[in-house]
């Protein structure tokens, strides 16, 4: 009769070290998601940042622009004046449209924007594999749990591959995070 106890209780040690190892790689898992949520929060908030200074730029380019057209039109104003003011509203607006020295034209805001788009969305197809993988894992304990207290063997195999299935995921969201297309 000890003999079967035994067996039970070897089991039941390599189950509980496979339910340990599903745990770990679960905390890995969360960890890795925390962190890629994180960072495309981040990256949205800049790309909005900057977005709004380009639109910001863009209303004063136009209210310039405005400001030209009706100073041009304008029969009581001095030739001279109006030209040397256009001049300078025109030097201003091409400023505004593209300033590399600063980094502000709209030109590079646009650029600066397009680049935290590029971060959030890379972050969030992460972010997706991640969770993806944690499911796999929090499923695995679940099912190698079950199998100590049924006995039945093929529900720590399945913990298993499911182990298996959540480092893969884990795998693609850290080295390949558009290979797969998530939502």
């Amino acid at each position: 009769m000890s003999g079967g106890h035994g067996a039970v209780d070897a089991s039941n040690k390599k189950v509980a070290l496979l339910i340990s190892v599903l745990a770990l790689f679960l905390a890995l898992g969360e960890t890795l998601a925390k962190s890629a949520q994180t960072d495309a929060l981040g990256a949205n908030v800049e790309s909005a940042n900057q977005w709004a200074y380009f639109q910001a730029r863009t209303i004063r380019a136009t209210v310039l622009k405005t400001a030209t057209e009706q100073a041009a039109l304008d029969p009581g104003a001095a030739p001279d004046a109006v030209k040397k003011q256009t001049e300078e509203w025109a030097k201003t607006m091409a400023r505004w449209e593209s300033d590399p020295a600063s980094g502000d034209g709209r030109k590079e805001l646009a650029a600066k924007a397009k680049a935290a788009e590029a971060k959030r969305d890379l972050s969030l197809a992460r972010y997706h594999h991640y969770e993806l993988g944690s499911a796999a894992f929090q499923i695995g304990i679940v099912l190698a749990s079950a199998q100590v207290i049924t006995g039945i063997a093929a529900l720590a195999f399945a913990g298993g591959a499911l182990g298996i299935a959540g480092i893969a995921m884990l795998a693609v969201g850290l080295f390949a995070p558009h290979a797969i297309h998530l939502v």
